[in-house]
C-alpha cells in the first residue's frame, strides 16, 4: 500500500471508483488510529500533518475527506514501518501489498488469486489468516485476526474486507456483487457507512468474519498487466477509500426488490418489470447479458433468507420453506443441499452446533 503500493462499479465491463468525495465518518478513523496509538505515536500531532484538525474527531456525524485520510495513513504507515497500522503482531513493512498483488497478478482466474493471496498472508502473518471456503454455490473469504496485540480491531478486519473486495473486483474488471457479510462484531459508531462498504446485508455478532458471494465469480480471469497494477498502486490508498458506485445494474436492482419483500413469491417477473419500466423479455434480455437470470436472482434470495433462519433462529424447515414458496419441504431440501452441499438440518447443526 504505498507509492509501489496499494474499483468497483457496474456488474459487468469497467470497473470504476467515484469522483465524488463524502469523507469517512470521524468515527471510523478515529477507531483506524488505535495501532498508532498504542504504538506511543503523538495521534494529535499525525492528524495535524495529514491536514485534519484533530477536535473534529470528537463531532458526532462529522466526516474527514478522502485525501486527507490517505494523507493520513500513508503518514501513519512510515511511522510506523507498518501498512497493518500497527493492528499486525508482525508488521507488514512498507511493499508487502505490492508485492502480494505482483504475486496475484500471474493467476489464471480469481479463484488462483484469492489462494495466492491467503498463502502469502499466512507466510507474512502470525496472527491473520485469509481463506477461500466453497460451499454448493456460494464462496466465502473469511477473516480472521487473531489479535495479539489486544487492540479494538474492528475497524483493522473491515478495512481488510473492504481492500480484498475491491483489489480483487479491480483484477477482474467485474464488481464482485455480495449476497452478504457476517462480522463477528457489533455494530460500530459509523455503521450507516456500511452500506457503502458492503452493498449487501449486514449481519453482525457472527462467529465469523466473512463476505459471501456466488461461485461463479471465481472462474473469471484476472485481466490487468504490470503496467496497470503500478498505475493501482500509485494511486493507494485513495482508491481503496473511495467507496462503491450504486449497483445500478439489473442484478442488483432485482435482488433488492425481492429482497425487500416479506415473502420472495409477492413479486413476479412482471410486476419487477413494471417497477423498472421495462418488459418482462427486456428484463429478461439485461439479465442474460449480466450472466444471471430470473431464477438464479430468486434463488440467491431465498438462499440468503434461509442461510439467516437456519442459523439464527430456531424457525422450522417446513416453515421456511413455505416462507419462501416452496411447494413442500423436499423441494426445499433439494434445492438448499444444492445451493451449500449440506441439507438444511445438517446446515443448521453445522453452523449452530
Amino acid at each position: 500500500m504505498q507509492s509501489d503500493n496499494l474499483e468497483t462499479g457496474q456488474e459487468h465491463r469497467t470497473v470504476e471508483f467515484l469522483d465524488t468525495d463524502p469523507g469517512l465518518l470521524a468515527a471510523a478513523v478515529r477507531a483506524q488510529l488505535a495501532g498508532a496509538r498504542a504504538a506511543g505515536l503523538d495521534c494529535d500531532q499525525l492528524l495535524l500533518d495529514s491536514g485534519i484538525d484533530p477536535t473534529l474527531l470528537d463531532i458526532p456525524d462529522s466526516r474527514v475527506g478522502r485525501e486527507q485520510v490517505a494523507k493520513l495513513l500513508r503518514r501513519e504507515w512510515d511511522l510506523l514501518g507498518d501498512e497493518s497500522g500497527g493492528f499486525l503482531s508482525r508488521p507488514w513493512i512498507p511493499g508487502t501489498f505490492a508485492m502480494m498483488g505482483h504475486a496475484c497478478l500471474s493467476c489464471p482466474n480469481l479463484r488462483r488469486a484469492l489462494l495466492r493471496s491467503s498463502r502469502f498472508v499466512s507466510m507474512v502473518s502470525d496472527d491473520l489468516q485469509i481463506k477461500l471456503v466453497e460451499d454448493g454455490e456460494e464462496a466465502r473469504l473469511l477473516i480472521h485476526h487473531g489479535n495479539l496485540k489486544q487492540l479494538p480491531n474492528q475497524i483493522f478486519v473491515e478495512s481488510l474486507a473492504v481492500i480484498w473486495l475491491r483489489f480483487f473486483s479491480w483484477l477482474i474488471d467485474r464488481t464482485i456483487l455480495l449476497e452478504r457479510v457476517h462480522l463477528a462484531f457489533p455494530p460500530p459508531d459509523y455503521n450507516e457507512d456500511y452500506s457503502d462498504m458492503f452493498p449487501c446485508r449486514h449481519y453482525f455478532h457472527q462467529r465469523e468474519t466473512c463476505l459471501v458471494f456466488s461461485t461463479r465469480y471465481l472462474q473469471m480471469p484476472l485481466v490487468r498487466d504490470e503496467q496497470q497494477l503500478a498505475e493501482f498502486l500509485a494511486r493507494a490508498p485513495e482508491c481503496l477509500l473511495t467507496q462503491y458506485k450504486s449497483d445500478n445494474s439489473y442484478t442488483g436492482r432485482v435482488r433488492r426488490m425481492l429482497a425487500g419483500q416479506n415473502g420472495i413469491e409477492n413479486l413476479s417477473l412482471d410486476d419487477v418489470a413494471a417497477r423498472l419500466y421495462t418488459s418482462p423479455q427486456t428484463l429478461r434480455r439485461r439479465l442474460k447479458e449480466e450472466g444471471n437470470s430470473w431464477q438464479d436472482i430468486k434463488d440467491s434470495v431465498r438462499r440468503d433468507i434461509a442461510v439467516y433462519q437456519l442459523k439464527k433462529h430456531e424457525t422450522a424447515v417446513a416453515e421456511i420453506a413455505e416462507r419462501l414458496g416452496f411447494s413442500e419441504p423436499s423441494a426445499f431440501n433439494r434445492a438448499f443441499k444444492k445451493w451449500t452441499g449440506l441439507a438444511p438440518g445438517a446446515y443448521r447443526e453445522k453452523y449452530r452446533g
